[in-house]
């Protein structure tokens, strides 16, 4: 058998580079360390993360889980080079999924994925997912990071989280007795959140727009900033409330698929959703989307959250109550219908009124 005379080949030389990725492991370790929390020591390098449920207080505990991404928006910090609020979009989306069926998000685990390793914007987008975890009051137990050349472009990267939580037994949510009547509360998004960015990319180059330039609807902040705005995390002000006695009955998260999709979602056969489009506090990015766009409403509702993140189902006599308890911990919330008879099984929203969208304040 004769020798190979070729040069030999490394790893690196195909396009992974594992010294980088162990210095990107070094970087972040503060980062992990800043979200410890009862059940977790906060490290990571081993081969999983563990978690005590003792330790965080638990004693019968049901477990929900939900993975997400961030979608297409990655595009944009991609080309824009603001990676450091996407990671937050990450954990958004993920722990919002959780705290909507009554679940205290415990653990989170985040995947990235790309082409050739460049440390310096993955620790930015490390460091907000760790601001996520925090703002949610979960532990960042670990994760993975993925070199691939040739499955992804020069640059390019993509991202993938995985949440766990926790509720006690007998306090899952939606509860049992929805019914006609309760009421609707909606709590204000930060912007376009994370749905929604393959139409929001096709408007800005059918508009001819760069990232850098002032964006129409906030013209004191760059289109690709304004666009980049992360995703509210409604975690802590919504267990607050659950575990003040609130008597809320449901929550949906309003992501893609927009109020149109997502609120059926937590309501039982016969009931249906009455929504007054004139009480939504719509921002002036939605209008800035519908009118570059020529979005017709319909679409608009079904596509976006137009800025309602999250809806809240509450009894009629509770309604004050709740929404006080909720902008005492910073939530904009406010009522926007209430739920009806459905005379067929399926449910649906029904719209009244017409959007209206906020002015930017700029002539």
């Amino acid at each position: 058998m004769s020798k190979n005379s070729r040069p030999g080949l490394s790893y690196a030389q195909a396009g992974v580079d594992v010294d980088k990725g162990n210095s990107l492991v070094d970087a972040i370790k503060p980062l992990v360390r800043a979200t410890r929390r009862p059940g977790a020591d906060g490290t990571i390098g081993g081969f999983g993360g563990v978690f005590d449920l003792k330790a965080a207080g638990y004693t019968d505990p049901l477990l929900v889980a939900a993975n997400d991404g961030v979608g297409t928006k990655v595009k944009v910090a991609i080309e824009t080079g603001i990676h450091d609020s996407v990671g937050i979009d990450l954990v958004a989306m993920c722990v919002n999924d959780l705290v909507v069926q009554g679940a205290e998000p415990l653990l989170f685990l985040d995947y990235y994925a790309t082409g050739s390793l460049d440390v310096v914007a993955a620790r930015e987008v490390i460091a907000g997912i760790a601001a996520g975890c925090k703002q949610a009051g979960c532990a960042l137990i670990g994760g993975e990071t993925a070199e691939m050349p040739g499955l992804y472009a020069h640059g390019d990267y993509d991202l993938a989280g995985f949440a766990l939580g926790a509720v006690e037994r007998g306090k899952l949510l939606p509860a049992h007795n929805i019914e006609p009547g309760d009421k609707l509360i909606a709590l204000a998004s930060s912007g376009v959140h994370s749905n929604g960015f393959s139409l929001v990319r096709r408007i800005v180059e059918r508009e001819g727009l760069s990232w850098d330039t002032p964006a129409p609807f906030a013209p004191h902040t760059s289109l690709g900033r304004a666009l980049m705005e992360p995703t509210q995390i409604y975690v802590q002000s919504l267990l607050a409330a659950i575990r003040a006695g609130a008597h809320i009955k449901g929550l949906a998260h309003i992501t893609g698929g927009g109020l149109t999709e997502n609120l059926p979602r937590v309501l039982p056969d016969g009931v249906d959703a009455q929504i007054d489009l004139s009480a939504i506090s719509a921002l002036p990015v939605f209008g800035w989307l519908a009118e570059a766009g020529n979005i017709e409403e319909a679409e608009m509702l079904r596509t976006f959250n137009c800025g309602v993140g999250m809806v809240v189902i509450v009894e009629p006599g509770s309604t004050d109550d709740v929404c006080a308890g909720l902008r005492a911990s910073g939530e904009d919330a406010y009522v926007i219908g209430e739920l009806t008879d459905n005379t067929s099984a399926a449910p649906e929203v029904r719209y009244s009124g017409t959007l209206e969208f906020l002015s930017t304040g700029v002539a």
